[in-house]
């Protein structure tokens, strides 16, 4: 048993967002059907779902692939009769597109109306930005979060990858609501429409940030604040090797446990004191040179320190704690052998996640999905040959 596994999903998403929520649900064990465009039309495809990868494509994994022409009057009843016995609708498009394409929630909750159907978007369906184009890079721009990431307010943000709009604010905040939504079915008898926006998501994720400039008005800045770069105790140092090492000492123990391994007692007391600040910067910056970042490592482990390495990413998927957690695990697909991919980080004791099956090639599925409607092989050839499937 899967925690999800009674849950159909049909997956009209293409960029990270989309397929990065559905990835979530599929790892639980929900039933996920890709729902693909013609090979014609997949010239906008994002990075999410790079085909010719399919090996490797965890946000793919677990799923099945369906390719539909929606354009297509015949492609549109198919898709309906799947709704009709699915849970949950999944989209990523910009506002107003599954309107043209006649798979909007109204129009599905009329066939359906236990249906849930979650729109994922930049900017959302309403408000006046809800019709623009945008990345990550604006999501977090337009949310306040961006502003406050780099080493100084009067240089440029320093601009991260594409984790908190897309992934954070985006797959994982859309992920929560579904199950929410699907939650209150259960109550109400009745689907819903999530209208989930990654600038939303944005705010969301700085609640507490947010809480703290409410309460007292000050306006956090890139590099001026203790959890953003301005504290010796929350901040990053050079090694001898050239390595980075990260400390995270904000609780007082933690500080003067640091302290005295720097060998500065006298600096216990002074943990908040800003004109004693550059000095301590100074000697620790100083004290890191002397040992490589793995000697430090080592060292601070033992001492009860707030501390970790600065890895790079094949030196996280080669770490002993993160492999001994599950994080790196092994799929085989047919063509390629076996693959690593990222593990399933929600860990459930009694209906665990699992990565049961590669991401599949457009449309390998197209014929045994339109077999379970029912179609025949001269029905499917029917559709094959108008393309309203491939």
């Amino acid at each position: 048993m899967m925690p999800l596994d009674d849950i159909r999903i049909l997956d009209l998403s293409r960029l990270a967002p989309g397929p990065f929520c559905t990835m979530l649900l599929a790892d639980l064990g929900a039933d996920v059907l890709l729902i693909e465009p013609p090979p014609d039309s997949r010239a906008g495809q994002g990075p999410g779902i790079g085909r010719g990868i399919e090996a490797y494509n965890a946000l793919g994994r677990n799923k099945r692939s369906i390719i539909l022409n929606l354009r297509d009057d015949e492609a549109r009843q198919v898709f309906y009769r799947l709704a009709e016995s699915a849970d949950v609708v999944v989209e990523g498009f910009r506002p107003g597109v599954v309107q043209r394409l006649g798979v909007d929630y109204n129009t599905l909750r009329e066939k359906n109306p236990r249906l849930v159907y979650c729109s994922l978007s930049g900017y959302g369906q309403t408000g006046p930005y809800a019709g623009l184009v945008g990345h990550d890079i604006n999501y977090i721009s337009i949310g306040g979060a961006l502003g406050m990431i780099g080493p100084d307010p009067s240089g440029p943000p320093t601009i991260p990858l594409n984790i908190i709009a897309d992934f954070a604010a985006g797959g994982l905040h859309a992920a929560y609501a579904v199950l929410a939504a699907l939650h209150a079915r259960e109550r109400t008898g009745r689907g819903q429409y999530l209208d989930i926006a990654m600038s939303d998501g944005v705010l969301y994720l700085l609640a507490m940030t947010i809480s703290g400039y409410f309460s007292t008005g000050h306006v956090p800045e890139a590099g001026r604040t203790v959890l953003n770069g301005s504290a010796p105790f929350y901040n990053v140092y050079r090694c001898a090797d050239g390595g980075w090492i990260s400390l995270g000492s904000l609780e007082p123990h933690f500080w003067a446990n640091l302290c005295r391994v720097m060998g500065r007692e006298d600096f216990i007391p002074h943990q908040h004191d800003v004109e004693k600040r550059d000095e301590i910067f100074a000697h620790f910056r100083e004290q890191f040179r002397a040992k490589t970042r793995d000697e430090w490592f080592e060292l601070l482990k033992q001492t009860d320190i707030c501390v970790a390495p600065v890895y790079s990413l094949d030196e996280a998927l080669q770490d002993p704690h993160n492999l001994a957690r599950g994080m790196v695990v092994e799929v085989e697909h047919p063509q390629a052998g076996r693959v690593k991919q990222v593990g399933v980080a929600t860990k459930l004791s009694e209906t665990p996640g699992a990565v049961r099956t590669p991401a599949p090639a457009p449309g390998q599925h197209t014929d045994e999905v339109l077999s379970s409607l029912g179609y025949d092989a001269d029905g499917i050839s029917a559709l094959r040959e108008r393309g309203a499937v491939a």
